[in-house]
């Protein structure tokens, strides 16, 4: 599969590369300014008796800056065409989701085309600025962080983020018992998740799994795939990925690539997006499962949106599956 992002830039860091890196990458050399501002004061308070502040609102030479100084230019950019006002704070400027992102133990220093933003207010005109002036952004998107992008079940609407400027391709650095996993996703089409030291629902996979051995799981909702590749990591003899959102379905396809498991995109025939070894991935509803597949599983995992029932799911795979998972 060719793992060239849509940009056609390099957004998609070999794991390799990414490890190499990650001790260092969002800390602070020995010169970068220790300059802190706060969160829930507004900007031009802080700015008026800062005088550290410069042009270059405080890179340092190592090509770093702290994301509070980050933020702070990319609210004086908004404020500079009216779209926030000189009451708003740094809390209140955007969403910043960093590239790779991984648990930090501090705010980051970020290098150049690291973060994404995210903002109901913007415009494709100041977006375009803030991808010029401000080097640590590599893309803007439009869109409130309440909204789940994606979609829920087949009598929703998909939910997107509507990208105004750059790329919105960015990773997740996701720790699991098997070790590190690398999850991309174009942030516009996939929900947000912010990475933590220890997941509740990996810990949760990995008790079930201990009951089997090399269990054949089918992961029905997969999202951008982090379940399932953690159960391939984790020695299941087989896994199926599902999701009825398409993007879903072909960034899981992605991310089994990057992490070691080589697919062959297909010509979608009867909805099967892609194959390999002892894994597939569909774009299916639910519902279809049971007749397309044709093979019975020892795991189902059902990780839905947040208030969504999953009666429906359950009922939909429970001839195909020994035990359901509701993660």
């Amino acid at each position: 599969m060719d793992l060239k992002c849509r940009c056609n830039q390099d957004c998609i860091t070999p794991p390799d590369e990414i490890l190499e890196k990650i001790d260092s990458r969002y800390y602070p050399c020995k010169n970068c300014p220790e300059l802190r501002l706060k969160k829930f004061k507004p900007l031009v308070e802080q700015l008026n008796s800062n005088q550290r502040i410069d042009k270059n609102w405080g890179k340092c030479n190592c090509g770093r800056r702290h994301l509070d100084l980050v933020v702070a230019h990319i609210l004086t950019l908004m404020q500079e065409e009216g779209i926030k006002d000189e009451k708003t704070t740094l809390r209140e400027t955007c969403v910043p989701l960093i590239t790779p992102a991984y648990p930090l133990n501090t705010v980051p220093y970020l290098p150049e085309n690291s973060l994404i933003i995210l903002s109901s207010e913007i415009n494709t005109k100041i977006a375009k600025k803030i991808l010029n002036e401000v080097p640590e952004v590599k893309g803007v998107l439009k869109g409130e962080i309440k909204d789940t992008v994606g979609i829920k079940d087949s009598q929703s609407n998909p939910k997107v983020y509507e990208l105004l400027a750059g790329c919105d391709m960015r990773s997740d650095v996701v720790q699991t018992p098997y070790g590190p996993i690398f999850i991309y996703k174009y942030q516009g089409e996939i929900h947000v998740e912010f990475p933590k030291p220890l997941s509740p629902k990996i810990s949760q996979l990995k008790r079930v799994m201990e009951k089997y051995e090399d269990p054949k799981i089918l992961d029905c909702t997969c999202g951008p795939g982090t379940l399932g590749i953690t159960a391939l990591k984790g020695k299941a003899k087989k896994v199926v990925f599902n999701d009825i959102w398409y993007p879903a379905a072909f960034i899981t396809s992605l991310n089994l690539e990057v992490n070691g498991f080589p697919v062959k995109l297909t010509n979608h025939k009867e909805n099967l997006v892609a194959t390999g070894k002892y894994w597939d991935v569909y774009c299916l509803d639910v519902k279809e499962l049971g007749s397309v597949l044709n093979e019975k599983f020892d795991i189902c995992l059902v990780d839905t949106f947040p208030g969504v029932d999953t009666n429906y799911f359950e009922t939909s795979i429970s001839d195909i599956c020994g035990e359901i998972v509701i993660i």
